[in-house]
């Protein structure tokens, strides 16, 4: 009976394995996906801003939500020189 326990819980984890290393690229291009999504909208958030010549109260809030998000994520550059440029512009309503 212990053979037969542990044949099947060795099948089982095999099986389990195959599956996790399968989903892994899939994980990994969700990531990058979420990653550029963040860091298109905040190039197109910086841009707003950045042609109004200031931003909103609300603006930056929004705005800083998505960086972290961003930043914490990875994402550096050209996201984080846009961001630093937005939030130094002078805030409206």
């Amino acid at each position: 009976m212990q053979f037969i326990l542990e044949y099947w819980a060795q099948w089982a984890f095999a099986l389990m394995g195959g599956a996790i290393l399968a989903a892994i690229p899939k994980i990994k291009a969700l990531w990058q996906a979420v990653l550029a999504l963040l860091h298109d909208r905040i190039y197109t958030e910086c841009y707003h801003f950045l042609s109004l010549g200031h931003i909103t109260p609300d603006g930056l809030r929004n705005l800083t939500y998505l960086y972290k998000t961003y930043h914490t994520m990875g994402g550096n550059g050209t996201g984080t020189e846009l961001y630093n440029r937005a939030k130094a512009l002078p805030i409206h309503d």
